[in-house]
């Protein structure tokens, strides 16, 4: 679905930003607009994702995997082999080109599990840009490897010693950097939550990942798959792998966050427990009291960590295009421990959620089922997170 002029998918969406800010928007979307099918930005575009990035990045088939839950034929679109490790790539690139054709000299990017800022910063070491991260404090704590990898790039850290200190927060002070700086500045949001136009433009960057799983799936399979499934936090790397799909009878599952369980009310599940309200310049569903206050999330992978979603998953729950489930923290650790001892990958704590799921639920699903799963990205920037869970040393 595309979003109507006002930039809603139904009810949800929409710019609820201070006047400042009203006409960089307007200027992002005209200047995206004419570039989205720009036939030269797309050669350039596709250029640095193929040569650069390594796309497209496999459809491997997990049978150990498959065989180990006893369930359906399972494929993983393999994101952490992405340059950097994860998905996020595909966005900065996108949105860093579009900032130079629009003559933005500085680029500021918010990052909860590190791998937005350290693909934010690959990409501003490589055309030579400004780069300042805002990032929790808390978040900083939880991804030492990440920071260093954003500072070796060249890359300025600000903490965020706010709030919770995680990803909510870092957004915050983001977008009040933009409002201050917004002539020389550009904005590289990191998934398709905030204003219009960025959910529609983080989600169309993110759609290589469907595309190619649509065109490799029919080459292995002769056929589409029967199930998408990936984690949803912001929700980048689920709606990148579900929007290709959407006029098929594919089905989409997303999995968020239960953190310490639903009923602790430390979790991170905002399509499953959240109402409607607006975080962040835009209508979804989100994490809130009685008073409308937004709650601090909660999960192990920092990634997650997000009291809101994107209003485009909010549309797809309202219109039961796709449902939505939630894995603990305690349940992601052994998705994690599944592929690594199966496949011997080490997974990122963000898909490791999906990953447990599958587990979880494989006596739903048929033998012949063929499912997809986003790998989101690779799990090296977790291994001391994940170690000290487990209690390895």
């Amino acid at each position: 679905m595309r979003p109507n002029k006002a930039g809603y998918f139904g009810i949800f969406g929409g710019k609820f930003v201070p006047e400042t800010l009203m006409n960089a928007l307007s200027e992002l979307e005209k200047a995206y607009c004419k570039l989205k099918t720009n036939k030269d930005f797309h050669s350039e575009l596709n250029f640095y994702l193929n040569y650069y990035v390594g796309r497209p990045t496999p459809l491997y088939k997990a049978k150990r995997l498959s065989a180990e839950i006893n369930g359906p034929v399972i494929y993983l679109k393999r994101e952490d082999l992405a340059h950097t490790g994860a998905h996020k790539i595909n966005n900065t690139i996108g949105q860093v080109l579009l900032a130079i054709k629009m003559g933005k000299t500085r680029i500021i990017a918010e990052t909860g599990a590190g791998q937005h800022g350290v693909a934010t910063a690959t990409v501003c070491a490589l055309f030579n840009l400004k780069c300042h991260i805002y990032m929790g404090d808390e978040d900083i704590k939880r991804q030492k490897l990440n920071v260093s990898r954003m500072k070796l790039l060249g890359a300025e850290i600000i903490p965020v010693h706010s709030g919770s200190k995680t990803l909510k927060d870092a957004t915050n002070e983001a977008i009040r950097d933009w409002v201050t700086n917004v002539k020389n500045t550009y904005y590289v949001l990191g998934s398709v939550v905030g204003p219009h136009p960025y959910p529609m433009m983080v989600r169309d960057f993110q759609t290589i990942i469907g595309n190619e799983t649509k065109k490799q799936i029919m080459e292995l399979e002769g056929k589409l798959p029967d199930y998408l499934v990936a984690c949803v936090g912001g929700g980048s790397n689920s709606l990148g792998l579900f929007y290709p799909f959407e006029k098929t009878k594919v089905k989409f599952i997303g999995i968020e966050a239960a953190g310490y369980g639903i009923k602790s009310y430390k979790h991170a599940a905002s399509l499953i427990t959240g109402e409607v309200g607006i975080l962040h310049g835009s209508k979804s569903y989100l994490l809130q009291d009685k008073n409308g206050q937004v709650l601090n999330a909660h999960s192990i992978a920092p990634g997650l960590d997000y009291p809101g979603v994107g209003p485009e998953h909010s549309y797809y729950k309202k219109t039961k295009r796709a449902e939505y489930d939630a894995v603990t923290d305690k349940e992601a650790l052994e998705g994690f421990k599944l592929l690594a001892r199966t496949e011997g990958i080490l997974p990122a704590l963000e898909p490791s959620h999906a990953l447990y799921y599958l587990k979880k639920k494989a006596g739903r699903f048929k033998k012949k089922d063929i499912i997809v799963m986003c790998l989101s990205g690779r799990g090296d920037k977790d291994v001391e997170a994940v170690s000290e869970a487990l209690g390895i040393k």
